[in-house]
């Protein structure tokens, strides 16, 4: 009879690429985030970041998920292309943020989108008949221009987020929060810039990324990437659709309703 061995341990592997969405991928991404922190086997975390950023509310939930994650093992951050806005917040509790010099790091703020179509509906008589039971119950709405109520409201429910953001980059970085506002316009940086600016901590490749969770971890360099299984419905499902049609149907789903974002 033989004599089993115990698995040995290592850097859990973790991507953050594309957009981030409140659809299957965010459920993807925050399963894999539990399954390396209650993994006994992972003794540290590398995060590698590709991604715009996405939906502001989808964001916060990976910036908690990341936030728990942290303070169970070290987490480290490699941005191999883009780490901006809502994917930036994410990466913000890591221990090392680390950056290729042509990585794009920043992007911090808010953007509201919401298309106006009353020209359009007017132009082939579509008229929207509305019963509300309060002022403001369909502001945001696509069928009107909104009053100057709800732009002040509107100001105001941007400002909160901005406000969060904010707090969450001074936190995670260290930094005063008076000077995250000063870099907070939106704008991008490049590697050595970021890192000047306190929004990352080195200028590096993925191996110095690797190196620094293997010190952190006090572990080996050996890496344990997180796949994870299809459920059998999602196993049929993929026999007909793959994940970009279903994000496509999501997507078409919120083309006429207010959308708050953390995207770059």
């Amino acid at each position: 009879m033989g004599i089993s061995r115990p698995m040995s341990s290592g850097i859990g592997v973790w991507e953050l690429f594309g957009p981030i969405s409140g659809t299957r991928r965010l459920r993807h991404y925050t399963e894999a985030n539990d399954g390396l922190k209650n993994s006994r086997r992972v003794k540290a975390v590398l995060i590698n970041v590709d991604s715009p950023g996405g939906l502001a509310t989808a964001s916060d939930f990976l910036y908690s998920a990341v936030t728990r994650l942290s303070e169970k093992k070290p987490v480290v951050v490699f941005v191999s292309g883009t780490c901006a806005s809502g994917s930036y917040l994410a990466s913000c509790p890591a221990a090392k943020i680390v950056a290729l010099p042509t990585a794009v790091i920043g992007s911090i703020g808010v953007l509201s989108v919401r298309p106006i179509v009353q020209d359009l509906l007017n132009k082939i008589g579509v008229h929207v008949d509305v019963t509300k039971s309060g002022r403001l119950k369909d502001m945001g709405s696509f069928y009107r221009e909104p009053t100057e109520e709800e732009k002040k409201k509107e100001e105001e429910l941007i400002a909160g987020f901005y406000d969060y953001f904010v707090a969450a980059v001074a936190k995670g970085r260290k930094m005063e929060e008076s000077k995250v506002r000063e870099l907070a316009t939106g704008e991008v940086f490049l590697g050595e810039k970021a890192r000047s600016l306190g929004l990352i901590d080195e200028v590096g490749d993925l191996d110095r990324a690797i190196d620094i969770a293997s010190e952190l971890g006090r572990v080996g360099r050996r890496l344990i990437p997180m796949r994870r299984r299809p459920s059998l419905s999602e196993r049929l499902f993929l026999r007909f659709a793959d994940e970009s049609f279903e994000e496509a149907l999501v997507q078409a789903e919120g083309l006429l309703s207010r959308r708050i974002f953390y995207l770059g």
